[in-house]
């Protein structure tokens, strides 16, 4: 059975959606696999929690989880039949298949609904099969209980770009391509659950699940902050000390960027809601400005910095 999610995400249970979020992104930052290389135990805590924040990041399958609906497998719980007096067992008033029970063999508590209806354990049969039949004897000859298909795992790698914009993807399994809508935001180490996509389900159960372990590419240039991206520029002694505008490649796209004169090597530039494409809350790019110098043999740039007035005035550190 899965974990408890609140439990293994250290909150409490029922504990709103952005303190969720909040307290998953801190530990998924502190247990990455790329700040703890070889570290077994890491990984596996890092997996465990990206589990339950993957379980609680839909809204209505928390909201179930919340009221009790649902277990943390995602299976709808049953609630017992009230009884008798003495509270023993889930239907109350002792062994419910013994004599006098409502599902007691041979005619013992038997009883008619009304005229024409079926009788108490016959209807039990119907719908749970041997597990009363076996007892009661009321189940349909050959009758057997249905089980939901087996849940599949596999896992899919990523580019950067898509994790930041979203995107659709294929996967194999077995003899079938599925698509995987990948939403913006994805991080490594999130599952995807495809509902229905699993193993068949037998019995006129339903199929079980396809479940997606995402792994999102590194890349040269971007770096992922929360909800925000960063970048390096390189640009030219000339537009840090006259301004102008540069291309630059982002992740969704290029774009014409405005340096302000008089920038300097470091200076960063933030363009709002070209981070990662989360509806409503899209979040932030931060480009820090480069100097990059030609290559080769710039020896009329030394003798031009040689009667340059300030050019022994250290920079700020």
């Amino acid at each position: 059975m899965a974990e408890e999610p609140y439990a293994v995400l250290g909150v409490a249970r029922g504990a709103p959606f952005a303190e969720v979020r909040k307290v998953y992104r801190k530990l998924a930052k502190e247990l990455h696999p790329d700040a703890n290389p070889n570290n077994k135990v890491a990984e596996e805590r890092f997996k465990r929690v990206s589990a339950a924040f993957t379980f609680l990041d839909d809204p209505e399958r928390k909201a179930k989880y919340d009221r009790g609906e649902i277990d943390a497998d995602g299976n709808p719980k049953f609630a017992g039949f009230g009884g008798s007096a003495g509270g023993r067992g889930p239907f109350g008033g002792g062994d419910p298949f013994g004599p006098g029970g409502p599902f007691g063999g041979a005619g013992a508590g038997r009883r008619q609904t009304g005229p024409g209806q079926p009788e108490f354990e016959d209807m039990f049969g119907d719908l749970f099969g041997a597990a009363f039949g076996a007892r009661g004897g009321g189940a349909r000859p050959g009758f057997q209980p249905g089980t939901k298909g087996q849940d599949i795992q596999t896992t899919l790698k990523i580019d950067f770009e898509d994790a930041i914009s979203g995107a659709k993807q294929r996967v194999n399994v077995g003899d079938r391509l599925i698509d995987v809508t990948i939403p913006a935001g994805v991080e490594t180490g999130r599952t995807l659950r495809l509902r229905g996509q699993g193993g068949p389900g037998q019995g006129g159960m339903p199929a079980g699940d396809l479940m997606v372990t995402v792994t999102v590419k590194p890349h040269p240039v971007f770096n992922r902050d929360g909800d925000d991206v960063r970048m390096d520029l390189p640009v030219s002694l000339t537009e840090i000390l006259e301004g102008g505008r540069v291309e630059a490649t982002i992740p969704n796209g290029t774009v014409s960027l405005t340096i302000p004169p008089s920038s300097n090597s470091g200076t960063v530039l933030r363009l709002k809601g070209k981070g990662v494409a989360r509806p409503g809350a899209p979040g932030d790019l931060f480009i820090r400005l480069i100097l990059g110098l030609p290559d080769g043999d710039n020896g009329e740039l030394k003798a031009l910095l040689a009667t340059w007035s300030r050019r022994d005035e250290p920079p700020k550190r």
